[in-house]
């Protein structure tokens, strides 16, 4: 019933949010939203395995443009084109044709599942190394799948792609407003799995292979299971976050996918904000996002990483614990 009610309460704020910003009637705060509301996600996201398992994730932009590439790829087939056979009969696709170009939600959810099976895959593969042995692995994978994209000629390879989107979309008119209320939805709905997942034995189980794996191991649970878990739902999110973005760019290169503004964000945001609660990463990546944004508009947005560098070493000497351990920490200083 909680569960419920949290998601009745976020969906409704993130109505205000998006009704408020029609009233203002400027495209800009749409284009500067959708961006904020992203890095809610990949915070999000990041902090499933990297606060609550603590393991340190560098390869969030891989998940990223393995979601954003899922919809470049299925933007460009066309069934008309491919004809395979079974047992040596040809069967025409043409009756598919209508169905194409497929609708931004079904890309967003085939993003999730593109990601999520790359995350089960790498955590099966790396998640018996800890420590930066993991984060080095996962720093591998983003320079392996960046390498796979570059050399494959059907997403645009190393020239890139051009993803002509409408102008409109119905009921909503503008289409940034519809890519804005989909990414908010999709913000609601990676905060409230987190929320879930902190409130249950899952979470449980994640912080205890945070604190101490030997011992959680020596205990009986199940470690390599949990990691599993949640490198899946964590790279099924980034790649969920990834699906809309050649839609909203209009146009997808590898650079652009695989920058390192989506690997530093989504590590800087849930530390910034708190690593051990799902606030923290919302907090985070609302803060962080909004000074990106006017710092993009008044100064240039060359220096956004500077701007998370310099907070990151501010909170990490300030508030090691972020946001909410300081406030946490001086709630119990003055029951004292």
């Amino acid at each position: 019933m909680r569960t419920f009610i949290f998601f009745l309460v976020a969906a409704l704020f993130g109505l205000l949010i998006f009704v408020t910003l029609r009233y203002f009637d400027n495209e800009y705060y749409f284009f500067a939203g959708y961006v904020v509301v992203q890095f809610v996600v990949l915070a999000t996201a990041w902090n499933i395995l990297g606060g609550y398992c603590g393991y340190v994730n560098f390869g969030s932009a891989a998940f990223f443009a393995a979601g954003a590439y899922s919809s470049v790829a299925l933007h460009k087939f066309d069934p008309t084109k491919w004809m395979p056979s079974i047992f040596g009969l040809e069967i025409p696709l043409d009756f598919l044709a209508p169905l194409f170009p497929l609708p931004i939600p079904v890309l967003i959810v085939f993003g999730g599942v593109v990601s999520g099976f790359i995350g089960f895959g790498t955590g099966y593969l790396t998640l018996r190394l800890r420590g930066a042995f993991f984060a080095i692995a996962t720093l591998a994978l983003a320079v392996v799948l960046q390498t796979l994209v570059i050399n494959w000629d059907f997403v645009g390879g190393a020239r890139g792609a051009y993803i002509i989107r409408p102008a409109t979309a119905a009921i909503f008119g503008s289409y940034i407003h519809y890519l804005f209320l989909l990414m908010l939805s999709l913000a609601v709905i990676a905060v409230g799995i987190a929320r879930m997942i902190e409130r249950s034995r899952l979470g449980y189980g994640f912080a205890c292979i945070r604190d101490d794996e030997l011992a959680a191991e020596a205990s009986g649970v199940p470690t390599l299971k949990l990691k599993l878990i949640a490198t899946t739902i964590s790279g099924g999110l980034m790649g969920m976050a990834g699906a809309p973005f050649p839609y909203y760019i209009g146009y997808v290169e590898p650079g652009s996918a695989f920058g390192l503004a989506y690997t530093v964000n989504s590590i800087a945001m849930p530390m910034i904000g708190g690593t051990t609660s799902w606030i923290g990463p919302l907090i985070g990546a609302i803060l962080l996002g909004t000074v990106q944004q006017v710092a993009t508009v008044t100064i240039s947005s060359a220096v956004n990483l500077l701007i998370v560098g310099v907070l990151l070493v501010v909170f990490v000497i300030v508030a090691p614990n972020g946001i909410v351990g300081l406030v946490q920490q001086r709630f119990r200083e003055r029951e004292k």
